[in-house]
């Protein structure tokens, strides 16, 4: 059995399989946003980190610390 599938079916299968897709990430987004308002984010380890997003203060881990402050190049 043979399927003949014209152009607009294809596009519209193309454009609902976007539209899904956007719908998820939206969600997923506003998951995250109303996370980051709580301070309720937890790391794949399990230790809970406070997010400083609202005070505008970038929290750097240790181990960037000794780092040289520039990288040469030629």
């Amino acid at each position: 059995m043979k399927m003949n599938m014209n152009k607009t079916n294809i596009l519209t299968i193309i454009l609902l399989v976007l539209v899904i897709v956007s719908v998820v990430q939206a969600v997923q987004l506003t998951s995250l946003k109303i996370k980051l308002g709580s301070n309720d984010i937890t790391t794949n380890s399990g230790t809970k980190v406070k997010s400083t997003a609202s005070s505008g203060d970038v929290a750097v881990p240790k181990s960037l610390d000794n780092l040289p402050q520039m990288v040469g190049g030629c």
